[in-house]
């Protein structure tokens, strides 16, 4: 039996933003092998007053004073063993609440909405949004195009860069006069498609362990200097790197020396001019963790990932590995997954049956340039079939009109009436509203005019000639017939 300590978990049921009247459960859970029964004690803000000694604590119903940070212990009953003390949960309870549609983590160009709610909410709300800074002296910023947010919601249809941060939302009542309280803060993270910057993170994974170092730097090959690396807690701070609190900032590099679980948030590069890059979510844990990579994968690559757990020489641990809940490989060392595609792109953990669990890891996928170039590639070919085929057709009916041309002058003055005859009976007969003739001016040539007609299935070629005064008229047509399922384009689809 192992001797190392089991680490409790905390979780909040329904949510952790919640309005004040609703039902809230806490609920500690502790993954020890051969114990029975635990006694829980639980913690509010750092306390160290025990508040309740149930698994499950519920509040019914919440309210705004009971906003917090919540953690748990455990201790197995008529027992020597005992658990690690679970991370900090932040609960929040007001009369505002703020969410986020589809989803926090967007790729630029995808659609958000933002979804700001009222306890007893009627119709009368007018809403306001705001952007959250790290300047405490004004620390919301009315965001410009609020009126967005008529009726509750503020969407954005194509997310840009620029609309990476932290959101709080506010209502407001006329008659009678009341203003709610600021909602909880809501982030937004946009990833560019193809990132211009860089942000570079050693040793090179989203999670690491409690008391360690790790480095962040911010590359920009035009000015490094300008850029510095900003933070959002998951105790909703917002902070710089060159806060003296937390890590140390020299050109463009941020290096944190003795990681703590409250260092777990988001980072990202963020210029002077306020332009925002590359967020990372970073999870600082002990115990288990999954090493996966840091920035998209790309389509078709391959995903490597490892569980790692810090108090064992190697690290690397033999367990399963999770995706958005399932199972997907069990009991190996190392997880990989060849040609990935966008199906690959969720939430990991991986487990181990006697050493716990990591916590959850994002993964996207992204496309791959191969494939635009691909794309091009193919438009190419388009391009130059349709070329051929047009040059092809005009090089026939040149040949076809001078072969005309000199059928034309072999022929005697009587045929040369009879033909008239003929082909003015022909075009009287073959009128067709449907076809446009373009005429061009007559030259002094005995070929006057040449008319060409390009539809679909046929191209024609008429041919007016003068012999002493009299005018005959010759068409010529090429058809041209198109198979079923051909890849050969005709001169309407080249023009298209």
């Amino acid at each position: 039996m192992s001797t190392e300590k089991p680490k409790a978990k905390v979780s909040i049921k329904p949510d952790h933003h919640v309005f004040r009247g609703e039902i809230v459960t806490l609920r500690c859970d502790i993954d020890g092998e051969g114990v029975t029964s635990w006694q829980y004690s639980w913690y509010k803000d750092y306390s160290n007053s025990v508040f309740s000694e149930l698994q499950e604590h519920t509040f019914s119903p919440v309210t705004e004073s009971d906003t917090g940070k919540y953690s748990c212990y455990g201790a197995e009953r008529g027992g020597p063993r005992t658990s690690n003390i679970s991370d900090e949960v932040t609960l929040t309870v007001s009369d505002t609440v703020l969410s986020v549609s589809p989803q926090n983590w967007l790729t630029e160009g995808d659609p958000v909405t933002l979804i700001c709610q009222v306890y007893g909410s009627s119709t009368n709300w007018t809403f306001s949004w705001y952007s959250v800074s790290s300047d405490f002296k004004n620390r919301y910023q009315l965001l410009s195009d609020s009126s967005r947010g008529a009726g509750g919601n503020y969407t954005v249809s194509s997310a840009a860069l620029k609309h990476t941060g932290v959101y709080v939302c506010r209502a407001e009542s006329r008659e009678p006069a009341y203003y709610t309280t600021y909602s909880n803060t809501q982030p937004v993270w946009v990833t560019g498609v193809s990132p211009r910057d860089s942000l570079i993170i050693s040793p090179s994974r989203t999670q690491h362990f409690t008391f360690v170092s790790f480095s962040l730097s911010c590359e920009d090959q035009s000015n490094s200097d300008r850029w510095r690396v900003r933070r959002y807690t998951d105790s909703g701070q917002l902070e710089d790197c060159s806060s003296p609190v937390w890590g140390s900032q020299t050109g463009s590099t941020c290096t944190i020396s003795s990681t703590i679980t409250s260092d777990t948030g988001v980072y990202w590069c963020q210029s002077e001019s306020e332009e925002k890059y590359h967020p990372v979510n970073i999870t600082v844990h002990s115990g288990v963790i999954l090493e996966s990579p840091v920035h998209p994968v790309i389509e078709g690559d391959t995903l490597t990932l490892h569980c790692l757990y810090q108090h064992s020489t190697p690290t690397n641990l033999r367990a399963d590995f999770y995706k958005d809940g399932s199972l997907i490989q069990n009991q190996t060392t190392e997880m990989i997954l060849t040609n990935v595609s966008k199906s690959h792109e969720g939430f990991y953990y991986c487990k181990h049956s006697e050493r716990g669990e990591s916590p959850k890891s994002w993964i996207s996928v992204r496309a791959s340039s191969r494939t635009s170039r691909s794309e091009g590639f193919s438009l190419v070919i388009i391009g130059v079939t349709a070329g051929l085929t047009i040059s092809i057709v005009i090089i026939v009916l040149v040949l076809l009109w001078r072969y005309r041309n000199k059928g034309v002058r072999s022929q005697s003055p009587s045929s040369v009436v009879q033909q008239q005859n003929s082909s003015q009976t022909s075009e009287q007969n073959q009128s067709d509203p449907g076809n446009n003739t373009l005429l061009s001016d007559s030259v002094n040539q005995p070929i006057e005019h040449i008319y060409t007609e390009t539809e679909l299935k046929s191209t024609s070629l008429l041919v007016k000639t003068s012999e002493s005064s009299d005018t005959v008229y010759s068409k010529l047509t090429l058809v041209t017939h198109q198979a079923a399922g051909s890849n050969d384009l005709t001169d309407a689809e080249a023009g298209e």
